[in-house]
């Protein structure tokens, strides 16, 4: 049998048409399947995809027929219509903007997955052959009318386009998958260059999204987190508590139920929110702007986290010299932790039934599954707000994490009581020093946490508010805690070991955080110019120089070294006071292949190619 010619030849310039739109590209031909009739062809930006045939058309041949229509309308022509230029020019940028957005939502995904979607079609922005070259003129003095005419010529180039490349009504859907890859199970997210399309998204953003890749287990596990996260740090406090902590002594005896609840550690907790609360809503501080919303919108964000945390240690020492005792946090830490539970659930409570009442562009991408349960658990409005006071903001750098810093300085105090000293140990000290370093760079740069997961895609729900006030401040304490009652006495080259691990740790996650930081804030940066990136198809850049040209999560390794330090100071007789270093390594393994599926979907061959050029994830030549 004889097999069928193969129109476009290996190596060919040709206008190969892009996934879930009308408009074409230049690409370059490099193969021709047989069986699935499918040509491989690689895009200006590298990005590679399987196309029919009746998506490629001749270059020559499109090039004539764009010069061919545009003699036949002359501006004449189009002048002597009803509309008026300016009112043609609005009328052509809605419909090409609507046309992009219908096609990138409806063209060649299954209605399972086009939701999905959406977020990343409304992330990429691709800019027609014919659209004018960016004007990069600084003249301060060029007139609104010159602005508004180049403004109006360049719309009207990007509509003529889209006419000219509109294929057949009747074109079937389209048969697209990126090469090497399941058409089934993957979608072509990126896009090869930038076009703005305000419109498109305005039109698009209200519509509602159901998720349908679930995190933590899906709908299951949000039921077996939503009752094992408590019982945790349940059995974490009064394990550590026993005179003999070992895990053979598991399970551990239960207080009677009069014990976890006490009102004046209810009272005490509200108190301490209050006063942070109070603390956030002065007007203090530098007012910080977050990375945009889909619907470009940026919120504002008052970041005065150093200040909050300088004025509550003058109020704790203000309230030492008039007798307080903190002692208490140590003796009711279990009333506390119960109290802490009991509002974090109500507020979790209150999230999820206004998120019902929230706009559909306000509810987060992860936390709309359509389930109850699943939505309570990971959050269904992306950023509730009552007014200006952001309530995730709030409490993922407030309550809990000034919190964790006063109870370590109440086990401290605690533990010279309890242990008859002066002074609290050398263990004692290095743990409070290290986590408040911790904390306190973690406030001084609280814009920072502006460009995180938490932040930018996590809905605040369950999960992010029992983290935030309850997670954070009554398990990261334990080496505190587990020290009161289980004094580990250090030598001073095991102390000045740990102080050295301790200060590289810091070093790396400080050092990586702020060149990310500054990298996502702004890419064009002069002084960031030294950094070596790769740039993808959706017109951002990942970072492959200073320590994210060395592993993927130099970050996460800091995080690790730091962590290490914290449980060193506790010894190696039990098990239990490592269990943070334990969870921080799930946690963060979690995270990197959270990460790996996202940014493999959002970014394509380019995510490839910077896996192929930094190859470990975390830990240097081991993983």
């Amino acid at each position: 049998m004889k097999m069928p010619a193969v129109k476009y030849q290996k190596g060919e310039k040709v206008m190969g048409r892009w996934p879930g739109s009308n408009l074409y590209y230049e690409v370059k031909v490099l193969s021709f399947d047989s069986m699935s009739q499918l040509y491989t062809v690689i895009y200006k930006d590298g990005t590679e995809l399987e196309l029919k045939e009746q998506d490629i058309k001749s270059a020559a041949g499109f090039q004539a027929r764009s010069r061919s229509r545009s003699r036949s309308r002359s501006p004449g022509r189009r002048r002597s219509r009803s509309r008026s230029p300016a009112r043609t020019t609005r009328r052509s940028s809605s419909r090409t903007a609507a046309a992009v957005a219908a096609a990138a939502i409806t063209d060649s995904v299954p209605s399972s997955r086009r939701e999905t979607r959406l977020k990343d079609t409304l992330e990429v922005r691709p800019s027609p052959l014919t659209t004018a070259p960016e004007n990069n003129s600084n003249n301060k003095h060029e007139t609104l009318e010159e602005k508004q005419k180049e403004e109006n010529n360049t719309t009207t180039k990007v509509y003529e386009t889209y006419l000219e490349a509109e294929p057949e009504k009747n074109q079937a859907r389209y048969n697209l998958r990126r090469r090497k890859d399941d058409g089934a199970a993957k979608e072509v997210t990126a896009k090869p260059e930038q076009l703005e399309v305000e419109e498109a998204k305005k039109a698009v953003a209200p519509i509602a999204t159901l998720t349908t890749q679930l995190d933590f287990g899906g709908k299951l596990g949000a039921y077996f987190w939503l009752l094992f996260l408590p019982a945790w740090v349940l059995f974490l406090i009064i394990q550590v508590n026993l005179e003999d902590p070992s895990l053979a002594n598991f399970p551990p005896p239960l207080p009677p139920l009069e014990a976890f609840l006490d009102a004046q550690a209810l009272a005490f907790v509200i108190l301490w929110i209050a006063f942070q609360a109070m603390l956030y809503i002065l007007p203090v501080g530098k007012l910080s702007e977050g990375m945009p919303l889909m619907s470009g919108e940026r919120l504002k964000y008052r970041t005065n986290g150093f200040f909050a945390i300088v004025v509550s240690a003058v109020v704790v020492a203000v309230a030492l010299h008039q007798g307080l005792d903190l002692t208490y946090i140590h003796s009711h830490f279990l009333q506390l932790a119960v109290a802490t539970f009991l509002i974090a659930t109500l507020l979790s409570v209150y999230l999820y039934v206004r998120s019902r009442y929230a706009p559909q562009e306000q509810l987060a991408l992860g936390g709309n599954s359509g389930n109850v349960v699943y939505d309570f658990f990971k959050g269904h409005e992306l950023n509730p707000r009552i007014k200006d006071f952001d309530l995730k903001f709030f409490c993922e750098m407030r309550p809990g994490l000034i919190g964790w810093c006063l109870i370590n300085f109440a086990m401290a105090l605690a533990e010279m009581k309890q242990q008859n000293l002066e002074a609290p140990s050398n263990s004692m000290i290095l743990v409070n020093l290290f986590q408040l370093l911790y904390v306190v760079d973690g406030l001084w740069n609280e814009e920072a946490i502006l460009t995180t997961m938490d932040l930018m895609h996590d809905g605040f729900g369950f999960m992010l508010a029992f983290g935030d006030l309850v997670w954070v401040p009554f398990t990261y304490t334990m080496q505190a805690y587990y020290l009161v009652r289980h004094p580990n006495p250090l030598s001073f080259p095991a102390l000045t070991a740990i102080v050295i691990l301790k200060l590289v740790g810091f070093y790396i996650f400080r050092k990586s955080n702020s060149e990310k930081n500054a990298f996502r804030r702004n890419p064009s940066d002069p002084k960031l110019s030294y950094l070596k990136t790769i740039p993808t198809a959706t017109g951002k850049s990942l970072l492959v120089s200073g320590w994210w040209g060395v592993i993927r999560h130099p970050n996460y390794l800091g995080d690790l070294l730091m962590a290490l330090a914290w449980s060193l100071p506790c010894g190696f007789s039990h098990l239990l006071p490592w269990y943070y270093m334990i969870y921080f390594i799930i946690l963060l393994v979690h995270r990197d292949s959270r990460d790996m599926s996202e940014c493999r979907r959002k970014y394509g061959s380019a995510w490839d190619e910077y896996c192929r050029t930094v190859r470990y994830r975390i830990i240097p030549c081991v993983y």
